[in-house]
């Protein structure tokens, strides 16, 4: 471990369940490296992410966005397409961007868009796009004919959030450099969608775990019990 984190380490007690405001300032005091690092959410849930319909996944803006540039990829034509590139999207096409992908192995972009009647050509770039978590879908709204809706919201600050194969979502809610009242905004405006979000099928005590870090520094637990208050 290097001294930055051994240094932030120090600054947070292992056994303590802070709250939201707390830890949040705290991840910001732990950021130490030179650059402008993520401050990321991480929340446990109490579901079996192998059954499908214990899935946890959708997207929400955040308040005060994520304070990263995201680069837009549109799959449309036509009129469609204009409209995409009339509301900022970076890169608009169709099978030339298909064999962009394919052929040169190009992933300068953050997020793909596509109109519904393009995603039986996105769907060939399924086996790149998946694994990337770069597919887009109906649920977090990035297959949709609303093309510059999808677009503003994803400048914005949209992010998506997902459970993982170990029950865990893994979201960044925004920078260092965000004053900590803006972390905190976001911090609420993610955990609602993620409670709201709770499948049916989902037994028990939902949310396991909360904590917060930045991107080179130390996890800090957040008292659940607070999280929403």
């Amino acid at each position: 471990m290097g001294k930055n984190y051994i240094e932030s380490a120090k600054l947070v007690d292992k056994n303590a369940l802070y709250t939201p405001e707390e830890a949040l300032e705290l991840a910001i005091k732990t950021a130490k490296a030179k650059f402008d690092e993520t401050i990321e959410l991480h929340v446990r849930l109490g579901v079996d992410p192998r059954h499908a319909d214990q899935q946890v996944r959708g997207a929400v803006v955040l308040p005060n966005g994520t304070g990263k540039t995201v680069k837009v990829l549109v799959f449309a034509k036509g009129d469609k397409a204009k409209e995409a590139e009339a509301a900022g999207a970076d890169f608009v096409g169709a099978e030339d961007m298909m064999e962009k992908i394919q052929k040169e192995n190009w992933f300068d972009f953050d997020v793909v868009v596509a109109t519904p009647d393009m995603m039986g050509l996105v769907g060939r770039l399924g086996r790149v796009l998946g694994p990337k978590g770069l597919m887009p879908n109906p649920k977090s709204g990035t297959v949709t004919f609303d093309v510059a809706k999808a677009i503003a919201e994803i400048k914005a600050g949209k992010v998506e959030y997902r459970v993982d194969k170990t029950a865990i979502i893994h979201v960044p809610i925004g920078k260092k450099s965000f004053e900590a009242q803006k972390l905190v905004e976001n911090f609420h405006a993610l955990m609602e969608a993620v409670v709201k979000a709770k499948p049916a099928a989902a037994k028990g005590q939902y949310i396991k775990s909360v904590s917060v870090s930045s991107t080179m520094g130390p996890g800090i637990k957040i008292n659940g019990a607070k999280v929403l208050e």
